[in-house]
């Protein structure tokens, strides 16, 4: 069924054409929100932002909005967090004064209001921000990159530069030297999340692509291998609500990482009050753990270990669903092995001590590894295996460790013994299910260069990419690079200085110009990356352009979002897409870069329109303007609530899943060739690609005794409700409501005479940050949290006072997926010294 939003609820005015622009809280949460959202007068003052005076602020209370505004605006909150809010932007005299939620729904499940989160709603703050880049920036002739050093050109001389830089290096070193780094700050907006840059590339030849993401990617190649899909989810929360008893959320954090109404947050206190019970296993007692009915700590990486002991429990007992294994499933024992596979190779065989190490998993093997009491093991795996309904789901913190490729396998492994997969109320072992927009983004055309590199081997592609083969670095596409990275773009991420493992090392390499030759960077604030860059472009921000918006990971309610441009471009500001077409006239490539569609919003409605009849179903408005009069648009699958691969249960023959053997496969057939053929480069402790999930001790993890000696505190992050990633941590009332702090147990704490509030120092030899201690239980002894996307602030020693978790995570990538390790990291503390 669709579900449409009631017009008369949707205080908002849509522009027809370009010429008439005109939960729960926490303790902290309502800190000065209101101060936020009411008026102008709390806005940084440091700039002259043409912001009328409102003389008496508005009552933040009143969520109509402010009174005598001139017009209110469709618009969203466009930043990685998973979700996507709508936001309703007032202006007044061209100043957006005040933002809105979203009053489009209800409280009801499938049709809830998409409230922002409180990061959505400093979006003034954000637009507003002294650190808006205000006019193209050339680094000055005679200074390196990093030394903050500018000079304004206009807008024709950047894009000669732009220009002239990008054909020089087609022509010197070919179009595999062209690379565009990761960046989601702009992800998934229909345009502006590609902004027209891979068009352009294409258009001129292609450029070098990448495969993976930041996010997910080691679960991205482990799940190819165990489903042959990019990531195998499980059954969606509103489907446990409705069907199932019990939900396990495995380093899965969806309270903070996705808390607002699009989120995960409105699902989960939902559950609670349909008496689902909640099991939530993780280093850190988050806020998702505050929603459980039993919260398990675990030491960091060692997940792998915990479901062997599970395992080994489900087994002795002969609980698991072996009727499922045997029929769905690859590799689980002798019986159901691929041709040609030494003996002993199964997962029964590795868990029973039968393998090639001779060890049984027993739960006291397992309890010693991850700290978890051996009775707590035990019962856990039999209420799995119960009979009760059970969504085991995982997050993806459990991936983004060494050999984190083994750590996902392993949940999703559980989740096959459970045998609960394709069923209503149960699930797969993935992260919760969703229906994903049916709507399109911007077209990209075809890259003619087919070589692709993993996500996080960027900067080994700038150093030596002629090095990186397919069997050493994962190249896909091609035997081998023929050019190193020569000339990189950084549109809207924070790659380069802040979300990259290991950020003085790659300082250093990006500041050595004789291997990267140009670098560009488009934002609307000037980040740390852009300080690394040799010309800087003033992107705009949501407010100020047209498009479209779907949602994302937004369980079963699915939707899409129209972002109207509410005030002109402050500034100098350009939307990407301009910017590239000006490079493609530039370059004689504007005819095909632009196919008539000259505007974001040109091509917005052509998208929308084209959508709308091929989706007619789902209710769409037919035209783009009854679209953007209607503001947001609901809808649902009619298929029902997603449970995950109920088709291949239902006949595993007719709608086999896309793997050699057309079944789960626990022993991965691909896997064990990759096993076979390839070499690991620069290899450390636990670089091991395995056909099963078996556990490894591996470097800087739980059991790195020898490094420990120096560094004996594991180090993991989470996503921070202050900002997504790097995104909106610069803003002064993000970080006022939500500041930077290291969490430490106070057993730690003590031996380094910390108390809570200090400044304190972590360390190791990649790096050194100083900021505030946090004294908490909530997180396991021998374990700190250095939150992630804290932004850089360097001082003359190199001290990191800003808290970026990356000064201390390695740049080191996992064996098969050539992954990102960053929850591996061991660091040592320290109070911080006086002044």
């Amino acid at each position: 069924m669709t579900a449409s939003p009631d017009s008369s609820a949707t205080a908002v005015e849509a522009p027809s054409s370009a010429a008439q622009r005109g939960p729960r809280p926490s303790r902290r949460s309502f800190l000065t929100w209101s101060s936020v959202a009411a008026g102008t007068a709390g806005l940084v003052a440091a700039t002259d932002l043409g912001m009328p005076s409102t003389g008496t602020p508005a009552s933040a209370a009143e969520v109509e909005g402010m009174e005598g505004v001139d017009t209110t605006i469709q618009s969203a909150c466009v930043v990685n967090c998973g979700s996507r809010c709508p936001l309703r932007l007032q202006v007044k005299d061209g100043t957006v004064v005040r933002v809105l939620p979203d009053n489009t729904g209800d409280d009801s499940l499938l049709n809830r209001n998409i409230r922002a989160c409180n990061r959505g709603r400093n979006m003034r703050e954000r637009i507003y921000s002294p650190d808006r880049i205000k006019a193209p920036l050339k680094r000055k002739e005679g200074t390196k990159r990093g030394e903050g050093q500018w000079e304004e050109i206009s807008w024709d001389e950047a894009i000669d530069l732009l220009a002239e830089k990008l054909k020089y290096t087609i022509d010197t070193y070919g179009n595999q030297a062209v690379y565009k780094n990761y960046g989601s700050g702009v992800w998934n907006a229909a345009i502006a999340y590609s902004g027209g840059w891979p068009r352009l590339f294409n258009c001129l030849g292609g450029f070098l692509g990448y495969y993976g993401n930041y996010s997910y990617g080691t679960l991205m190649q482990a799940s190819y291998a165990m489903f042959g899909t990019e990531e195998q989810f499980s059954n969606s929360i509103e489907e446990t609500i409705t069907n199932g008893e019990i939900c396990v959320l495995w380093g899965n954090n969806p309270v903070e990482r996705r808390m607002s109404g699009g989120g995960v947050y409105f699902t989960i206190t939902k559950m609670r009050e349909a008496g689902i019970k909640v099991i939530v296993i993780d280093p850190r007692y988050s806020d998702t753990a505050l929603f459980a009915d039993q919260y398990i700590a675990i030491r960091p990486g060692t997940d792998v270990a915990l479901a062997a002991g599970l395992a080994h429990v489900m087994i002795s007992e002969n609980r698991q669903n072996q009727e499922f294994l045997d029929t769905y499933c690859l590799g689980f024992d002798e019986q159901h092995m691929p041709e040609g596979v030494p003996a002993g190779s199964s997962y029964r065989a590795y868990v029973m001590g039968e393998g090639e190490d001779g060890v049984e998993k027993t739960p006291q093997w397992a309890s010693k590894i991850t700290g978890v009491p051996v009775d707590v093991i035990i019962n856990l795996a039999r209420e799995l295996t119960s009979g009760r309904k059970v969504n085991l789901t995982q997050g993806w913190g459990p991936q983004k460790h060494a050999n984190g490729e083994n750590q996902c396998r392993a949940i999703y492994t559980i989740g096959a013994m459970i045998g609960q997969v394709g069923l209503p109320g149960g699930g797969t072992g993935g992260q919760e299910g969703y229906y994903w927009p049916v709507t399109s983004w911007l077209p990209t055309l075809d890259n003619p260069v087919e070589a692709k590199i993993s996500y996080y081997t960027w900067p080994r592609a700038i150093e030596d990419g002629p090095s990186m083969t397919a069997k050493n670095f994962g190249v896909q596409g091609a035997e081998k690079l023929d050019s190193s990275i020569k000339f990189m773009l950084s549109y809207g991420g924070n790659m380069l200085a802040s979300q990259h493992g290991d950020i003085n090392y790659l300082r250093e390499l990006l500041t050595d110009e004789t291997k990267c030759e140009f670098i560009v960077s488009m934002d609307n604030q000037m980040t740390r990356s852009c300080e690394l860059s040799d010309l800087v472009l003033p992107d705009t921000t949501t407010a100020e352009r047209f498009d479209l918006v779907p949602s994302e990971y937004t369980g079963d309610m699915a939707y899409l979002i129209s972002t109207n441009q509410a005030i002109e471009p402050l500034y100098q500001a350009m939307d990407a897409y301009e910017v590239c077409k000006r490079v493609a006239d530039k370059l004689g490539v504007r005819e095909q870069f632009t196919e008539g569609n000259e505007t974001m919003e040109d091509w917005a409605r052509q998208i929308y329109e084209a959508d709308a009849a091929d989706n007619a179903d789902l209710g769409f408005p037919a035209t783009y303007e009854e679209f953007t009069a209607q503001g947001v648009h609901r809808y649902h699958n009619p298929e029902g609530l997603t449970v995950a691969l109920k088709d291949f249960r239902s006949d595993p023959v007719a709608n086999p899943l896309d793997t050699p053997s057309g079944k789960i496969e626990i022993f991965s057939t691909k896997m064990w060739q990759a096993k076979q053929e390839w070499t690991i480069e620069d290899p450390r402790e636990g670089d091991v690609i395995d056909a099963i999930p078996v556990y490894r001790p591996y470097w800087e993890g739980a059991e790195d005794t020898e490094t420990r000696k120096k560094y004996p505190l594991q180090m993991i992050s989470h996503h921070f409700k202050g900002r997504t990633h790097s995104t909106y941590g610069n803003l002064p009332r993000n970080v006022e409501a939500h500041p930077q702090k290291i969490w430490i147990n106070p057993i730690d704490a003590a031996e380094r005479g910390i108390t809570n509030g200090d400044q304190m120092d972590v360390f190791n030899d990649r790096g050194h940050i100083r900021c505030q201690a946090y004294v908490t239980p909530r997180i396991l002894p021998g374990v700190i949290d250095v939150p992630q996307g804290a932004w850089l602030k360097l001082d003359e020693e190199g001290i990191d006072h800003g808290g970026a978790a990356n000064m201390l995570y390695s740049a080191h990538v996992t064996p098969y997926s050539k992954g990102n390790p960053q929850q591996t990291a061991l660091v040592q503390a320290a109070k911080a010294p006086t002044a």
